[in-house]
């Protein structure tokens, strides 16, 4: 028999106690809570911070699929579209533009179809091509931008607006102010906070790994265009 065991009937008094001191203390045991509960206290803010949530990734996902399509290069493309220049088969160099379907190569057919007048008028057309395809891979990011900036001022302000009604509570109970009521009201004000932050993050990070990608692509269309204007600046053999 083990001499140290606690009884049951004193155990079942030491647990009481400890409750009844508890609660005199103005605590209760300590309660668990997934993410998911906790953004329910958050209020219809959460809602809000959820729908720009699900916004940002979907253009993260679908900036991501067409970025990878615009980044596919054939590495002699340019060489093709030299030996058709020079060859005079502007047919056939149009109809490889055509078919590769990359912003350079519609930039490219572009300058192909002004062949003939001053390259001045060839440079301004493939530059206004350049501007269009820059705007099409850039569509989506204005949405992340705002969400980055916007997200952690909506959770801000789900925090100001839970702490007025956490001290309107408080105030309205005048002297029986339950310290456990005001605590809890607090810290479910604070969630839309930490929601805020978080979907600002995701959405500043998906904005910054576009923008680069982005720039590695506007990089080689500028390589392209420079080649096929040397091309035609070549002089005739």
């Amino acid at each position: 028999m083990n001499l140290l065991q606690v009884p049951p009937t004193a155990y079942d008094s030491l647990q009481q106690a400890q409750q009844q001191v508890a609660t005199s203390l103005g605590t209760t045991p300590e309660t668990t809570m997934n993410a998911f509960d906790l953004a329910l206290k958050g209020g219809w803010i959460m809602i809000v911070l959820a729908i720009l949530l699900l916004l940002s990734i979907y253009v993260l996902i679908e900036r991501i699929l067409v970025i990878r399509n615009a980044g596919k290069e054939d590495n002699s493309f340019m060489n093709r579209i030299k030996d058709y220049i020079l060859d005079g088969k502007i047919d056939s160099a149009l109809t490889l533009c055509r078919t590769t379907n990359t912003p350079a190569s519609r930039m490219v057919e572009k300058g192909i179809s002004r062949l003939g007048r001053p390259t001045s008028d060839i440079t301004e057309a493939v530059e206004n091509v350049g501007n269009i395809e820059i705007a099409k891979l850039e569509k989506g990011l204005p949405v992340l931008a705002t969400t980055a900036a916007g997200a952690p001022m909506i959770g801000f302000l789900g925090t100001v607006t839970g702490m007025v009604k956490a001290f309107m509570s408080m105030a309205g109970a005048g002297a029986n102010v339950d310290v456990n009521i005001l605590s809890t009201g607090i810290y479910e004000a604070l969630i839309t906070t930490v929601g805020g932050l978080i979907v600002g993050i995701i959405a500043l990070f998906a904005y910054n790994y576009l923008a680069t990608r982005i720039k590695g692509i506007v990089n080689k269309m500028e390589m392209r265009i420079m080649e096929f204007m040397d091309i035609l600046n070549e002089p005739a053999v």
